[in-house]
């Protein structure tokens, strides 16, 4: 982008309501209330990769037990999330770490301006959460063979590890075990429709997850080797 050209994945924006049904701000609403009686350890913010991480028997199994909350929206982009944050959500938790999964539905931006929506929300969490360790997981590859949008989230990745140093409070780590073939392909085992995760596909990206968690909250690591 051009020097003062505004980045629009770094506008905090509610999205909007084009079907009249107020879905996304009663969902906003929900999180807003439901945290006022919650004390997570971990808070975990993104979009629909979150969300339905939320409805597995992995997340009983893995995260439940850590104390997670899951703030996960549907089809969500950076400035969704980030009006979120802005507007509520963070008011009434002080978790100790904050893992954030965002940009894959960023429809029309470029890898560079995601990057600048994912460095808007780290800062927002700095401010609001500055006792707070922030997980920035890697985007996965999509598309059953080879696209743009695979090589858009690829090059956001290697931005987001540039960006690392300049944000102490966060680290990225990169929960791709491997989901494109030798031949280029992903299979619908692993993404039934090749963006969303299936079971076997949570249970392949989450372990890596886990295990990071479990030494943060133990002390036992802040950093991760990339």
């Amino acid at each position: 982008m051009c020097d003062g050209e505004e980045n629009p994945a770094a506008v905090p924006t509610p999205v909007p309501d084009i079907h009249g049904d107020d879905c996304w701000m009663s969902m906003h609403n929900h999180f807003v209330s439901s945290s006022k009686d919650k004390e997570p350890e971990v808070l975990f913010i993104g979009d629909s990769q979150v969300q339905l991480l939320h409805q597995l028997e992995i997340w009983r199994e893995l995260f439940s037990p850590l104390h997670a909350l899951n703030f996960g929206g549907l089809g969500e982009g950076t400035q969704h999330v980030l009006w979120r944050l802005e507007n509520g959500e963070l008011e009434h938790v002080k978790p100790k770490i904050i893992v954030l999964w965002v940009g894959t539905y960023n429809h029309g931006h470029t890898a560079e301006q995601i990057a600048g929506g994912i460095q808007a929300i780290i800062r927002c969490l700095e401010k609001r959460q500055p006792q707070a360790k922030v997980i920035v997981l890697g985007l996965l590859p999509r598309g059953k063979n080879p696209n743009p949008l695979r090589e858009r989230n690829k090059r956001l990745n290697e931005l987001l590890v540039e960006l690392m140093p300049s944000m102490p409070s966060a680290m990225f780590l990169d929960v791709d075990p491997g989901f494109v073939h030798s031949d280029g392909t992903i299979s619908h085992h692993d993404m039934f429709d090749y963006l969303h995760l299936s079971r076997l596909g949570y249970s392949r990206v989450c372990q890596t997850l886990h295990q990071t968690l479990l030494q943060l909250l133990e002390g036992r690591g802040t950093t991760i080797q990339q």
